[in-house]
Parts: structure tokens; C-alpha cells; sequence
């Protein structure tokens, strides 16, 4: 019901919800849009959505428009995860070592996500060595409750 805003989520769409103990029962079921609190990425897809981001700033400044509107509409946690490869093993430093060489290997990439971090609103990088993307969520990101904007509604974290 805070998205209705009779574009993407219409008022049929809140009564479809509001009505579900009649509309669990149609044949088919029924379809209902669905916007997530949040968006949680790993390495494989948050790089390139972070390349689109890029892009479509590049797209929106050679159109004369502002790219720094250009910005996730909700929170999009990208948690980087699977860049590391073992190369060393069976000794106090090999964690150590490994994050050096994935450092080398990978720093144009750590480079442009660092990039990322700063210049949209709304994304939070967690950086490789922080723990897998589950992990990180259900420690670190998963946020229960939400808080509206300029409202004092409450809603639960939804995420995908």
C-alpha cells in the first residue's frame, strides 16, 4: 500500500492484497506487483548493474541531463564475495596471502567499485574478506524494519 501511486502499483492492486481471503481461492491465482525494500547483489551481478548505473550516466550526460540523478531507487547492498582463489594453504598467513594476490589480480575492478561506492546514493559495497553474501545479510544488512521516508509508517524488510 506505500507504493501505490497509481502507475506501477494501482489502487486495484492494494485491493487485490486487501481482498485476499476471497482471491486466494481464484482459479490461477491472482498477481500482485511486488517492489522490494531492498536489493541484495553478489560480485556476478552487482558489477555489471553497477557498468548499467555507469552507462546510463554516461547516456543521461551526453543528453544534456543531471547524471548524478541517476541512482538506485532503493537500497542496494552488493556484497563481493567470490573473487578469491587459494593459492596458499596449510599456513598462518595463507588467508593473507590470498586476499594480496586477490587484490592484484582484481584491482581494476576493486577500483571501479570503489568508484561506485562514492558516487551513487543509496548503494552500500561491502568489500571482498567480509564473508559470503547470506552471511553478511542475515549479520550485517538484514535491517527487519523499515522506516518511511517522510511518513511515520513501519514496514518489514523485503528484499531480492
Amino acid at each position: 500500500m506505500r507504493n501505490c501511486d497509481n502507475f506501477s502499483i494501482k489502487e486495484q492492486d492494494v485491493q487485490k492484497i486487501l481482498n485476499w481471503e476471497s482471491n486466494h481461492t481464484v482459479e490461477g491465482g491472482i498477481e500482485v506487483p511486488f517492489k522490494p525494500a531492498r536489493v541484495i547483489l553478489q560480485d556476478f551481478t552487482g558489477v555489471p548493474a553497477l557498468v548499467d548505473f555507469a552507462a546510463m550516466r554516461d547516456a543521461v550526460k551526453n543528453l544534456g541531463g543531471d547524471p548524478e540523478k541517476i541512482n538506485p531507487i532503493c537500497p542496494v547492498d552488493l556484497v563481493i564475495d567470490h573473487s578469491i582463489q587459494v593459492d596458499f594453504a596449510r599456513s598462518e598467513d595463507a588467508l593473507q596471502k590470498n586476499q594480496n594476490l586477490e587484490f592484484e589480480r582484481n584491482m581494476e575492478r576493486f577500483l571501479f567499485l570503489k568508484w561506485g561506492a562514492k558516487a551513487f546514493d543509496n548503494m552500500l559495497i561491502v568489500p571482498p574478506g567480509s564473508g559470503i553474501v547470506h552471511q553478511v545479510n542475515l549479520e550485517y544488512l538484514a535491517r527487519v524494519v523499515f522506516t518511511g521516508k517522510n511518513t511515520p509508517v513501519l514496514y518489514p524488510d523485503t528484499v531480492v
